[in-house]
Formats: C-alpha cells, sequence, structure tokens
C-alpha cells in the first residue's frame, strides 16, 4: 500500500488529506471535511488535470499580448505542448474575451481562449 499527502485545493478549507492506494486504486481518502475534497483526491491521484494559464502575442493591438487559459482543465501530461504550440500563436487585434486563439490545444479537444480584450490601435 503506498500513501499520499495532499492539500485539497477544493474549497478554501485547504485540508490536508492522505490518500491510500493499492497498486494504483485509490482504497481511502482520510482528513477532507466536504466531498469536494475526496472527489479531488481521487482525480489528482489517479488522472490529474491543471487550466493551462499564459499569454499570445498580438499585432496591431494597444498592447502587445493578450492573457488566455485553457476554457478547461487538461491532463498534466499535456501542459507543455500546449505551452510550445502557443509560442509560435500570434493573433491580430482587436482581441475579444473568450475568443478562441487556439482550438484543440495539443490534440487536447480544448481550446484556448482570450481572457481579456486588445483593442485596434
Amino acid at each position: 500500500m503506498e500513501k499520499r499527502e495532499l492539500i485539497c485545493i477544493g474549497c478554501p478549507m485547504g485540508c490536508p488529506l492522505t490518500v491510500t492506494l493499492d497498486g494504483g486504486a485509490v482504497v481511502t481518502v482520510q482528513g477532507n471535511t466536504c466531498p469536494r475534497g475526496d472527489a479531488y483526491a481521487r482525480r489528482e491521484v489517479t488522472a490529474p488535470t491543471r487550466i493551462v494559464t499564459t499569454t499570445v502575442r498580438v499585432t496591431g493591438g494597444t498592447l502587445p499580448a493578450v492573457s488566455c487559459k485553457t476554457r478547461s482543465d487538461i491532463p498534466k501530461e499535456k501542459i507543455f505542448d500546449v505551452v510550445r504550440a502557443l509560442k509560435s500563436v500570434v493573433v491580430a487585434a482587436p482581441v475579444h474575451i473568450g475568443q478562441v486563439l487556439l482550438p484543440d490545444a495539443a490534440g487536447t479537444g480544448v481550446d484556448v481562449v482570450a481572457t481579456k480584450d486588445v483593442a485596434e490601435v
């Protein structure tokens, strides 16, 4: 049996969690004070995901770059693939919040969207 220690990020409580695994399968989750902690721990030790936030270059805009993020979580192991794909993305102003900057980022099925408006010069 393997034990992993985590801090829950499912709510503001930040509960210290202990996850017991047997052959990669979750046996128990201890330390959570709400159901979100149990769900977070199980997901984090079996199939961790993250939201990627970064910037993309803008041409012809009032700012040289626009902040962006993945529309939803992606598998943790795909983070660097998404960031590499975004290095070559350049968008023309105007850019609007929610605008898709990179569809299906790195084959994840998740779009990268703008999180800020950038006006045209």
